[in-house]
C-alpha cells in the first residue's frame, strides 16, 4: 500500500495510491485526520483503509491533488552519517565503532516537487540519495529480531546539505537542517510490499547525469540495528522518520565540486519505492518579522 499526504481543495488529507487513483481516508475511516494519526492506529487503520481501497469508493484521481511530504512535520527526523562503504572511502573518514546519528529540524521538510532552496549564505549545497523508513509503533530498547515489527514503511530521502556549514560544528545540525533541505516522499510504501530493504537499488540524478549508483544491501548498520541501537537512547514513536544514510557519488567529492545549483533538478529512485523528484531554485526573499 501507497500512503500519501496530499492537497485537495484546499485541505490536507491522507489516503492511499492505487494506479494513480488516490483512495481517500480523511473523513472516511477513523484516525485518518494526519498521518501520524493513522500511523498510530496500526493494523486497525490499515484494515480499514484496505476495505476502502475494495470498496471502489471515495477515489480522486492523483492529477489532480498537490502532493505534501508524507509526514509533513515529523517528531523526528534523524540521518545516519557514514554508512556506505563506498561513502566512506570517498571522504576519507574512518569507518565508524557505532552508527553516527543527527538530526535534521523538521521545518526543513518539503514534499516530492517542492523546490529545494540555494541559500543567499553558502553556494555549497549538495544531495544526498537515502532510503528512509518510518516508525510504526511506539518502541524502546527494541531487540534486533523483532526490530523489523515498528517499521510502518519506506520512503526516499534527500538529506540535502549544506558542506560549509556541516563542518562548522561536529553536531552537523545546522548544515543538515535549513529550510526545505528535506525532500521526503513520495509516498510511504508499506513494510508488507518490500520483501527485503537491504536490497533496493538506489539512484540519484542531477538533471540526466546519473551521479549515484548503489544497492541499500551496502549499509554498514541495517535497518534493524539503527532501530535496535537508537531506542537503547530514546523513544520512538509512530511517524518518527529515520534516513539511513547515503552511498558515493554526492558533489562534494567530484572534481570539479557537483554542488547544486539553480535551475538544477535532483531524481532519486529507489526500486519499489519510486522517485522523488525537486528542483533547485535560489532562496527568496521571505523574512518573517
Amino acid at each position: 500500500m501507497k500512503l500519501l499526504t496530499f492537497l485537495h481543495q484546499g485541505q490536507s488529507k491522507i489516503g492511499a495510491v492505487v494506479d494513480n487513483i488516490i483512495v481517500v481516508a480523511t473523513g472516511n475511516i477513523d484516525h485518518a485526520d494526519t498521518m501520524i494519526a493513522f500511523l498510530t492506529s496500526g493494523a486497525n487503520g490499515l484494515n480499514a483503509l484496505q476495505n476502502l481501497i475494495d470498496s471502489g469508493n471515495h477515489r480522486i484521481n492523483l492529477a489532480d491533488v498537490t502532493l505534501q511530504a508524507p509526514i509533513p512535520r515529523p517528531g523526528k527526523l534523524l540521518g545516519i552519517g557514514l554508512n556506505y562503504a563506498d561513502h566512506i572511502g570517498e571522504t576519507g573518514l574512518e569507518k565508524p565503532e557505532y552508527p553516527t546519528f543527527f538530526t535534521k529540524q523538521s521545518t526543513c521538510v518539503i514534499a516530492d516537487g517542492e523546490a529545494i532552496h540555494c541559500p543567499k549564505v553558502s553556494d555549497k549545497v549538495d544531495y544526498e540519495g537515502e532510503l528512509a523508513f518510518v516508525i510504526g509503533k511506539r518502541c524502546r530498547n527494541v531487540p534486533l529480531e523483532q526490530a523489523h515489527e515498528v517499521i510502518a514503511g519506506y520512503t526516499i530521502c534527500n538529506d540535502v546539505t549544506v558542506r560549509d556549514w556541516q563542518f562548522r560544528t561536529p553536531t552537523w545540525t545546522i548544515g543538515k537542517s535549513f529550510d526545505t533541505h528535506g525532500p521526503i516522499g513520495p509516498w510511504i510504501v508499506t513494510k508488507d510490499e518490500i520483501a527485503d530493504p537491504h536490497n533496493l537499488s538506489l539512484k540519484t540524478w542531477v538533471d540526466e547525469e546519473l551521479r549515484q549508483n548503489a544497492n541499500t544491501g551496502e549499509m554498514i548498520f541495517n535497518c534493524y540495528e539503527q532501530i535496535a541501537y537508537l531506542s537503547q537512547a530514546m523513544t520512538l514513536e509512530p511517524g518518527d522518520v529515520i534516513s539511513t544514510g547515503t552511498p558515493s557519488g554526492v558533489g562534494v567529492k567530484m572534481k570539479p565540486r557537483g554542488y547544486l545549483k539553480p535551475g538544477q533538478v535532483v531524481r532519486i529512485e529507489i526500486e519499489g519505492i519510486g522517485q522523488l523528484q525537486n528542483p533547485v531554485i535560489n532562496e527568496p526573499d521571505n523574512f518573517i518579522g
